[in-house]
């Protein structure tokens, strides 16, 4: 028997696996990533895969910090295996924790660290009435990777740019493709995505300077005005705004001029979900310029589960069906 609590920030599900699985074994959670893939991946697969989950369903498992300068890990899963950083799933985890007092919160402000695989993340929960309102996380340096790519792709040659978050995504405008961002068009936006991942791939290696384990195309976010889509994994759609991708958006925008200093991007989803964020400071990740940044949203509690799976079931850890 496996437990979680579910919550979803601005739509996007987070599973927490609270009860049932061995701890993660590892000094840092780059490790205990490793660890959950040679190990748990049946538990990801059962939680992730039909009839338990769906194709966008998404996750973490709980682990103990890389040291006494943070008060949680986590090691974040989804349909094709193992994330480096998520937004989203941080800022219901951090809810999470404080709610169900596996952090102490005193007064209207709490502030939690997070380790996760890409890094150390610095949260702050606003409370109202002895519950989490937001929160907000301070995400490891971003950076823009390649401000333009070009890639042929949906039929014709267009110019990506690559930037980090936490994770790497390609950044491209929708009416590229003449698509405006609405629910309507997310099939669409699936083709186009793991065209747009592949084609980046083919054509050089994307790899952190500094850590080579961060690498490849995560996602790929298509965007107009302050709204995106995006599409990661093996074609998830995020329903929140992305919140490592609003970092990595936000380094982009920085670097071209297009976001002053300071000056709040009020990130929406396909959904309509709305993440706020900002450049907060300066930093370097190897001979790359980059900003830290701040995102901030909200998560709520959807419930409370308890899952199996029986001998004889034909089904096993489940399927997935896009």
């Amino acid at each position: 028997m496996v437990t979680t609590v579910d919550y979803h920030t601005a739509g996007e599900p987070f599973r927490i696996v609270s009860g049932g699985v061995p701890p993660l074994r590892g000094h840092t959670i780059m490790e205990k990533r490793r660890f959950a893939l040679e190990h748990l991946d049946a538990i990801r697969q059962l939680l992730v895969f039909e009839p338990r989950g769906h194709a966008d369903m998404y996750g973490g498992f709980v682990t103990e910090p890389e040291d006494e300068g943070a008060q949680l890990g986590v090691v974040f899963f989804h349909n094709a295996g193992y994330s480096t950083a998520c937004g989203h799933g941080t800022i219901a985890l951090v809810t999470w924790a404080i709610e169900a007092a596996m952090v102490r919160a005193n007064g209207p402000l709490a502030e939690v660290t997070v380790d996760v695989p890409s890094g150390r993340l610095r949260t702050v929960a606003t409370l109202q009435d002895g519950r989490v309102r937001s929160v907000r996380f301070q995400n490891v340096p971003s950076f823009v990777l390649i401000d333009a790519m070009a890639v042929t792709t949906g039929g014709r040659r267009i110019e990506v740019a690559v930037a980090y978050g936490g994770a790497f995504y390609a950044i491209v405008p929708a009416d590229r493709f003449e698509l405006p961002i609405e629910p309507a068009f997310v099939p669409r936006f699936i083709e186009l995505g793991r065209e747009i991942k592949a084609a980046i791939e083919a054509k050089r290696a994307i790899v952190h300077p500094l850590e080579p384990e961060l690498e490849g195309i995560y996602g790929v976010m298509f965007t107009a005005k302050n709204r995106n889509v995006t599409i990661f994994a093996d074609g998830e759609v995020d329903r929140s705004p992305c919140g490592s991708g609003t970092s990595a958006r936000l380094a982009l925008l920085d670097q071209r001029g297009e976001l002053a200093r300071g000056t709040t991007l009020m990130h929406e989803s396909v959904i309509g979900g709305r993440f706020a964020s900002r450049v907060v400071g300066e930093a370097r990740v190897g001979d790359y310029p980059a900003v830290v940044t701040e995102v901030e949203g909200s998560a709520h509690l959807t419930g409370y589960h308890q899952f199996v799976l029986e001998a004889d079931d034909p089904i096993g850890l489940g399927f997935l069906i896009r």
